[in-house]
C-alpha cells in the first residue's frame, strides 16, 4: 500500500511511525509540555531523529472528559506551528489532529500533508469535500459521541462488527467524493472500555477487510498502565509489547509519543518475519 505526502508516494508495506506533537495544555501524557513553540520545535527535531515519518500536530486534546476548545483557539495553537515545522524541516510529513474543515484549510495551506480526523469527516460536513478538493491523505477513526461524552457510549452488541460497518461506511463516503488516499483507525481508548480495547487489538486483523492502511493508537494509554497498576510515565515497555501485537495484526502505521522505540519494535517485528 502506499500513500501520496507532499507530492511523494509513501510506501506503507513496512510500517511507518506517527509522532504525537500536541500543543495544547490539557492532553493526558504530554499536555503543556510542547505548548511553547521552541520546546514544540526540539520535540519534532527529537521525533524526526528517532525515525518519525509524520508528525501529528494537534491543538484540541481529545482524552476522556476533554473540555470544548473554540475554533480561534485552535487555529492559534496549529498554524503558526505547522508554518514553523514546514520552514524548519521541509522533508517532514506534517499530519494535523482536527475535526473542523477550517482548521483543515488553514493548515494544509501552511504546509500540512494529511489530516487525522477523530470523528471520520462527520463533525464538519465541511471536511471530506476539502480533502477532495485539495486531494490529500485523510484517517478516518472510530468513536460516538465527543470526548466529554465518550466514556459512556461503549454498549455494542457485537464490537468488532459495528467498528467495521462504521468504518466502512466513512471509507465509502470518503471515495464517493473522490479522496484516494484513506486510512482506517479503530479508535482504540474512543468510547470503549478497556476489556474492548484489548478484543479490538486481539482481532485487528479482522480489519484487513477494508483494504486500507490501519493506524493504530495505543502509545501510553490507560488501557496500558490500569492495567498494570502503574502511570502513563511509567506505560513505554506496556506500549512497546501492544505496538507488537498491533505490527502482527496487520497495523501499517503507529502513532506514538516514544519514535526511537516504536522503531526498535518495528526492526525486531521484521526480523522475526510476518505470518504467512
Amino acid at each position: 500500500m502506499t500513500i501520496c505526502c507532499n507530492g511523494k508516494l509513501l510506501d506503507l508495506s513496512t510500517p511507518r511511525i506517527m509522532g504525537i506533537l500536541n500543543s495544547t495544555p490539557d492532553s493526558f501524557y504530554d499536555g503543556g509540555r510542547f505548548a511553547d513553540p521552541r520546546a514544540a520545535m526540539l520535540r519534532a527535531e527529537q521525533l524526526l531523529g528517532e525515525g518519525a515519518d509524520f508528525l501529528d500536530v494537534g491543538g484540541y486534546s481529545t482524552r476522556p472528559g476533554a473540555g470544548q476548545v473554540s475554533e480561534s483557539e485552535e487555529l492559534g495553537r496549529v498554524v503558526p506551528l505547522v508554518e514553523k515545522l514546514a520552514r524548519e524541516f521541509p522533508e517532514a510529513r506534517i499530519s494535523v489532529d482536527t475535526f473542523r474543515s477550517r482548521v483543515a484549510r488553514e493548515t494544509l495551506g501552511a504546509g500540512a500533508a494529511l489530516i487525522n480526523d477523530i470523528t471520520a469527516g462527520e463533525a464538519d460536513p465541511k471536511m471530506l469535500p476539502l480533502l477532495a478538493e485539495k486531494q490529500v491523505p485523510v484517517i478516518l477513526m472510530h468513536m460516538r459521541g465527543t470526548p466529554a461524552t465518550m466514556s459512556g457510549l461503549t454498549d455494542y452488541d457485537h464490537l468488532v462488527t459495528e467498528v467495521l460497518e462504521y468504518l466502512s461506511g466513512r471509507l465509502l463516503a470518503a471515495r464517493e467524493l473522490g479522496i484516494v488516499d484513506v486510512l482506517a483507525d479503530p479508535g482504540f481508548g474512543f468510547a470503549k472500555t478497556r476489556e474492548q480495547n484489548f478484543e479490538l487489538l486481539g482481532k485487528l486483523r479482522h480489519f484487513g477487510v477494508l483494504d486500507v492502511p490501519i493506524l493504530v493508537g495505543l502509545s501510553r494509554k490507560s488501557m496500558i498502565w490500569k492495567t498494570l497498576g502503574i502511570t502513563p510515565d511509567e506505560a513505554l515497555n506496556g506500549t512497546t509489547a501492544l505496538h507488537m501485537a498491533a505490527l502482527f495484526g496487520g497495523a501499517s502505521i503507529l502513532r506514538v509519543h516514544d519514535a526511537a522505540a516504536a522503531r526498535e519494535c518495528i526492526h525486531l517485528w521484521q526480523a522475526i518475519g510476518s505470518p504467512q
